[in-house]
């Protein structure tokens, strides 16, 4: 669901209207994001989107690891190694 303009809300009047705000996050699934001075500052969100975001998260991160394992497993079959002594040499360890 895209935001609108009726997503934007001022932080002066999401203090005073926070309990309606919150029970109309969690009734449409949706977002409000909070300003202060113009800028955004904070977003309500609904807690089951956010656990899909969190999700979504953790399986990129995953997606990102299995991406470098393979990629060493290819230097690997095509030789594209460093020995350990290398190695030290070249980081100082």
């Amino acid at each position: 669901m895209p935001l609108s303009s009726k997503d934007i809300i001022p932080l002066t009047r999401a203090r005073a209207k926070l309990s309606e705000l919150c029970e109309e996050v969690r009734r449409e699934h949706g977002e409000k994001i909070l300003t202060k001075n113009g800028e955004s500052c904070a977003a309500l969100i609904d807690p089951e989107r956010l656990d899909h975001y969190h999700r979504l998260e953790r399986e990129h991160v995953h997606l990102i690891l299995l991406e470098e394992a393979i990629r060493g497993l290819e230097d690997l079959k095509t030789g594209k190694t460093v020995t350990l002594r290398k190695l030290k040499t070249r980081y100082g360890r």
